[in-house]
């Protein structure tokens, strides 16, 4: 009896652990993990995200290397255009003035070279010129034949060389004592624009009125003074004559022409056009050409004025002919130095 009562019981035992089984949450939580992982989606891992990693980065180099690619471009195309703009203006200086403008100095300075050496020619030429004047012929009128011919009872007074500009005495005293007063620097042209000393005017007053004009006077110590003095003169004689003279100054080196040239100019203030062969001053390295050119003056009617530098040993006979000139006489030791110099 107690055997068939515990079956029943071991029955229904087993039947109710059976439904506690079925009932059982662990039963359930076990298998829906594994239901889900077969429904979830594909999970990122780390060598996925390398992947990624590298093609942004590829990504990336890529846009930087097409940007410098572009850059690169766009330099090189400015770099072409400034290399042919400096061609053209290479080519536009060439042909216009900087590439040329040796090429045209040398040009003009050969011309003024040439047309200086042309005038110098020409006006040498026109100096050898003899220009003849035909002769006026004056035939006697039938009337004057029965005229005679009274010798003249007056003799003819030749005056003494002294008083040569004993007329216009009053005249040179008076510039005289201008030229002791305060320099005019800026006096007209051929006005003495400098102050003489008393020792200047001494020797002036004595080339005036006791030579009259002519003849040789102690050098002043320098060939800067000894134009000064002349400037003086040159300055006397314009107030006497105008234009009517002309001053030609022998010195037989170009460097002393040149001193001359400067001291009158400074002391007369005047130019450069006024030295030359048709102007107020002419300078010569010769005697002949001097003497060829003084006579050519007194023919036409013109006073020549000729000074002579303290460095010429000698004065030409022919010289001695004319009217009006000065040689100034340099102190040995003045002419030692001259020759030291040459």
């Amino acid at each position: 009896m107690d055997s068939e009562e515990n079956l029943p019981r071991e029955t229904e035992n087993l039947e109710k652990n059976n439904s506690v089984e079925n009932s059982s949450p662990l039963k359930n939580t076990t298998k829906k993990p594994i239901e889900k992982q077969n429904e979830s989606p594909r999970l990122i891992t780390p060598e996925n995200n390398q992947k990624v990693s590298t093609e942004q980065t590829q990504s990336f180099v890529n846009i930087a290397l097409k940007d410098l690619q572009l850059s690169r471009e766009k330099l090189e195309k400015e770099l072409e255009e400034l290399s042919k703009k400096k061609v053209q203006i290479e080519t536009e200086l060439k042909s216009s003035f900087s590439g040329q403008s040796d090429a045209i100095a040398r040009k003009v300075k050969g011309f003024q070279e040439y047309l200086t050496g042309a005038l110098q020619d020409l006006a040498q030429s026109a100096e050898q010129l003899e220009l003849v004047v035909p002769p006026v012929i004056v035939k006697p009128s039938p009337l004057d034949k029965n005229k005679k011919i009274e010798p003249s009872k007056e003799q003819e007074v030749i005056p003494a060389v002294s008083d040569t500009f004993k007329p216009d005495e009053s005249l040179i005293r008076r510039c005289f004592s201008q030229f002791t007063e305060q320099p005019d620097f800026y006096a007209e042209p051929w006005k003495l624009r400098r102050s003489l000393e008393e020792n200047d005017i001494e020797m002036l007053e004595d080339w005036f009125f006791s030579m009259g004009g002519r003849g040789a006077q102690p050098s002043r110590g320098n060939r800067s003074k000894n134009a000064l003095v002349a400037a003086g003169i040159i300055a006397i004689l314009g107030e006497l004559y105008g234009e009517q003279f002309q001053t030609l100054v022998l010195a037989s080196q170009p460097e002393r022409l040149g001193e001359w040239r400067r001291s009158l100019q400074d002391a007369l203030g005047l130019n450069r056009e006024d030295f030359g062969p048709n102007s107020g001053i002419v300078l010569f390295e010769r005697s002949d050409g001097l003497i060829e050119r003084a006579d050519r003056l007194e023919e036409i009617g013109e006073l020549p004025l000729i000074i002579i530098d303290a460095a010429e040993r000698n004065v030409d006979i022919p010289i001695l002919q004319f009217p009006i000139w000065l040689a100034f006489a340099g102190s040995p030791n003045e002419i030692y130095e001259e020759d030291e110099l040459i």
